[in-house]
């Protein structure tokens, strides 16, 4: 059942499930917590898992102004504060791993065990360190037209196949708007610290596959955060919370619960 939680100015909607351990999930740019819909249930055995809405994201509501890195940390922060929570592990899928990144930064009391998914490091751009940004910004900006060609840099064509209707996924996009615009300025923003500064044990996943983000970018995060721990996914491309979500599970498990790895 859907919750909304007042965490300071921002009213977030919000899905918790499970017992145990807060496990909160951060989503990716163009995304909701619907992404997660699959990996919840293989998670709530082991933790509380809080999956929710980010600015101009799904049924959360804001001021009409761009957000910043910054400020979608503080939600974050507040939102586990407002569910009775100090402290939560978290994971991060994509621009919610640049959430995730800044919560650690910038609240590192509130993360316990971080893991990170198919994203990129602060504090640098996403144009900087994926030279295909261009085209992907060009297909994003021709849908819904492009929408099966944007597909295929999502999800492997060989999962495509077996789950078409994913090629549509895009198709339902909607257009421009206030809202899209500043969401678009929030994925843009960074902050001046970086991924070396993070003293929280680190999960850094990739997906052998993933156009969005090249696995060598994420992986590479690993060698300036401390003692990190890497994972590269066989066969796996960008959304490994839809692709891939029983393996994405297991890893999450034994990282942040190995006694109940096997469970």
């Amino acid at each position: 059942m859907t919750r909304f939680v007042q965490a300071g100015e921002t009213r977030i909607a919000c899905d918790v499930e499970g017992k145990g351990d807060a496990l909160l999930l951060m989503h990716g740019a163009e995304a909701s917590r619907q992404m997660f819909s699959a990996l919840v249930p293989l998670l709530a055995p082991h933790f509380t898992v809080i999956a929710y809405d980010q600015r101009d994201c799904g049924e959360t509501e804001a001021p009409e102004r761009p957000a910043t890195l910054a400020d979608l940390a503080g939600d974050a922060q507040q939102l586990l504060q407002a569910l009775g929570f100090r402290r939560a592990h978290v994971f991060g899928s994509s621009f919610g791993g640049r959430v995730a990144q800044a919560l650690a930064l910038l609240h590192p009391r509130t993360v316990d065990h971080l893991v990170l998914g198919s994203t990129w490091p602060l504090p640098r751009p996403y144009e900087e360190l994926c030279p295909d940004a261009p085209q992907l910004a060009n297909l994003r900006a021709g849908l819904p037209s492009t929408a099966e060609e944007l597909a295929t840099w999502f999800f492997p064509e060989d999962f495509l196949r077996t789950r078409p209707e994913l090629r549509r996924l895009f198709a339902g996009a909607l257009p421009a708007s206030a809202r899209s615009a500043r969401r678009g300025a929030t994925v843009r923003t960074t902050l001046e610290r970086g991924v070396a500064d993070i003293v929280a044990p680190t999960l850094v996943l990739a997906g052998e596959l993933d156009r969005v983000v090249p696995p060598g970018v994420t992986l590479s995060m690993a060698g300036r955060i401390r003692n990190a721990d890497t994972v590269l996914l066989p066969g796996v491309g960008h959304v490994t919370a839809l692709q891939a979500p029983q393996v994405l599970a297991q890893h999450i498990v034994r990282f942040l619960h190995p006694e109940g790895a096997k469970a």
